[in-house]
């Protein structure tokens, strides 16, 4: 079945970094586009970035200039690297695939950015 894990959340203060990474298996990763959603307490999640399988990108308007996703297809992995971090961008981060017309999600990481 379709798995993905996220790792490398944290807390960090406001302009710092933090690179999270996403763990897929169960599926043929390299021909999937990849995408990371956040959701901030109170409100709905929302799409950050998504990469496809030729590694191109699309970012939120809130996060362009400062986040960067990237892709590892021989570790089936996507990372989102986050530059000045802000305390707007404390959220819980997931990593989203679909297939076959179903979304699958991970487990979820915690962001936080201090002010």
């Amino acid at each position: 079945q379709v798995q993905l894990v996220e790792s490398g959340g944290g807390l960090v203060q406001a302009g710092g970094s933090l690179r999270l990474s996403c763990a897929a298996s169960g599926i043929i990763f390299s021909i999937k586009t990849m995408y990371w959603y956040r959701q901030a307490p109170g409100k709905q999640r929302e799409l950050v970035a998504s990469i496809t399988s030729e590694g191109s990108t699309n970012y939120a308007d809130s996060v362009k200039g400062r986040f960067t996703i990237s892709r590892d297809n021989a570790k089936n992995t996507v990372r989102i690297q986050m530059n000045s971090l802000k305390p707007e961008d404390t959220a819980v981060y997931y990593c989203n695939t679909r297939l076959r017309g179903l979304g699958y999600w991970g487990q979820g990481t915690q962001v936080t950015v201090s002010s």
